[in-house]
């Protein structure tokens, strides 16, 4: 059985060739997915979560990640708040074939899921990106999206935390020369001037206002995953046009838009097309230079099944 730690899933293969393959697999039926999610408050009043993802592409592929979240461990530095492990099995007869350090699939496909919404949705010349959040999944939607949006010239990084933005700018800044990277204080400031927002903070009250979101923006919603979270007011929803990456795993399952849904901001026909409407050509995606685009990043078993998939086929 093969088994993929960390450096060999994220040293792979490029974020642009990720997304190529990741839409062209979109083209498949995602599948059977499922999952089950588990949380507990500890005794420093932090909620954690465990939960499993699952998915099965019959005569494919079928697998599952198990995964903790401990908010915690981000103020403790000795561990990372995301933790999980992968397991990849034939479809056929059932043997697995691979392990894989669920983690680093986790960043991985949570950059690659958000770099495929830009690729649809994000306008081609694009300059100013504002990453909310400093977090582990940070660095890696940064080069993601910088990889798809090769015209991004300057990304501002808002944090709750300015000494873990000033960090995250140093990393980045050594590892692509060729873009200003910057810290922010000023939230509202800087979402009215970006060109891309992209956010990842868990929140159960929302952080971007639709008031700030200029004509054009591209927004991409990651932190909010459990039916309680959100990252974007309702505003925002009203202004843009929205998109997820499968109706599957976000109509009913995460705040983001249950929240709405069920106060009737928006309705489910508001959801304009997902990933499979989008790489089947069904939906064009952007429909102009002015419009404002929502993506939601639900993420789903059938996006880790697919990474790992292309990992395995790529070792």
């Amino acid at each position: 059985m093969l088994m993929l730690d960390a450096d060999a899933i994220l040293d792979c293969m490029p974020f642009k060739t990720l997304v190529d393959e990741l839409a062209a697999l979109h083209r498949e039926p995602i599948g059977i997915i499922d999952e089950m999610l588990m949380e507990s408050t500890d005794v420093d009043n932090n909620t954690n979560h465990f939960f499993i993802r699952t998915g099965w592409q019959p005569e494919k592929a079928v697998g599952a990640k198990v995964i903790t979240v401990f908010p915690r461990n981000n103020k403790a530095a000795e561990w990372p708040s995301i933790q999980a492990v992968y397991i990849l099995f034939e479809a056929v007869n059932g043997s697995p074939v691979a392990c894989l350090d669920g983690t680093a699939l986790t960043w991985l496909k949570t950059a690659a899921d958000s770099a495929l919404g830009s690729k649809f949705l994000s306008r081609n010349n694009i300059q100013t990106m504002l990453m909310i959040g400093a977090g582990q999944m940070a660095p890696h939607l940064v080069r993601a999206h910088c990889q798809i949006r090769p015209s991004l010239t300057h990304v501002h990084i808002w944090n709750r935390s300015i000494d873990k933005a000033q960090e995250l700018c140093a990393q980045l800044a050594a590892d692509l020369p060729d873009i200003e990277f910057s810290t922010t204080d000023e939230l509202e400031t800087s979402s009215r001037a970006a060109d891309l927002i992209c956010s990842a903070i868990s929140c159960e009250q929302p952080i971007i206002r639709g008031e700030w979101l200029k004509p054009g923006v591209h927004l991409d919603l990651v932190g909010a995953y459990t039916p309680t979270m959100r990252e974007a007011d309702d505003e925002c929803l009203r202004r843009g046009s929205l998109f997820v990456d499968a109706r599957e795993t976000t109509l009913q399952h995460i705040g983001e838009l249950m929240i709405p849904l069920a106060n009737e901001v928006i309705s489910e026909d508001d959801v304009l097309a997902d990933f499979s409407d989008l790489c089947q050509q069904s939906h064009r995606g952007r429909s102009s230079d002015d419009e404002i685009t929502i993506f939601k990043n639900g993420g789903g078993g059938h996006l880790d099944l697919m990474c790992a998939r292309l990992l395995h086929q790529h070792h």
